[in-house]
């Protein structure tokens, strides 16, 4: 027998907040400051490498996992497509939250899914919710293969994080920006490289070919989504700017 989740309503949430203890004058300064100082020690020692969900690595850091967790939560999509599998870390992860709210599957597509990591990830309990697509991310076949699991009525959210140079986000965004409903997001990873582009470990191109030039493009030609600061909230994240929200 299965015992029935409890979430709280939207009002329970909004009351519950009135006895959650935070800091309504922030020294946004102070938050500034010191989130500087962590991106330089957090990018240049990678620590987003020891970061692990249910023992898989994820490579992202914890404050930018905790903001995906609410946004899922949020949104409750029926789909989240992730391009960029890696060790499968997040593909978990998220399929893990998907469970709680007892709904929905992740599709992961990878140009290579190594094969070590696709027996960790198909072995998992949470296995389940998981479609895992090998192929390049903007191959238009991947994309009509990743378009066969979506309903007319789902609701989707794009998580990309594959290959970080501009032509290809862009691309990336040009494709799956049509696969997200109104009121989810499309997230892109990565869109700090500018600024860690003089760290240890950064790449030549990270200053004139990144992420975040790939945003600035797809936002000048596309009204329906637009940058949602909200989620920038803890001062440190490798994705600002990234939180795009479909508004129309």
């Amino acid at each position: 027998m299965h015992t029935k989740l409890f979430f709280p309503t939207g009002k329970e949430m909004k009351n519950l907040r009135k006895h959650v203890l935070f800091e309504p004058k922030k020294n946004l300064k102070q938050i500034r400051r010191s989130a500087s100082v962590w991106l330089k020690a957090h990018w240049e020692n990678k620590l987003s490498y020891e970061i692990n969900w249910l023992g898989i690595p994820i490579i992202q850091s914890a404050e930018d996992m905790v903001i995906l967790q609410e946004i899922i939560y949020n949104v409750k999509p029926d789909i989240i497509i992730e391009t960029g599998v890696a060790h499968g870390g997040s593909l978990i992860y998220y399929a893990s939250i998907l469970e709680l709210l007892n709904k929905g599957r992740v599709i992961g597509i990878d140009i290579e899914i190594r094969k070590h990591n696709k027996r960790l990830i198909l072995k998992h309990p949470m296995s389940k919710r998981i479609v895992l697509i090998e192929g390049s991310s903007i191959d238009n076949k991947i994309a009509e293969k990743v378009k066969k699991y979506i309903k007319k009525k789902d609701k989707v959210l794009v998580i990309l994080d594959s290959d970080h140079t501009r032509k290809h986000v862009l691309k990336e965004l040009e494709i799956y920006n049509k696969f997200v409903t109104k009121g989810s997001y499309i997230i892109v990873e990565d869109t700090i490289m500018p600024q860690v582009a003089n760290y240890k470990h950064a790449k030549n191109h990270y200053k004139t070919d990144n992420a975040k030039m790939a945003v600035d493009i797809f936002l000048e030609n596309n009204s329906k989504f637009k940058i949602d600061r909200t989620w920038e909230k803890l001062g440190f994240t490798y994705f600002p700017g990234g939180f795009l929200k479909k508004i129309a």
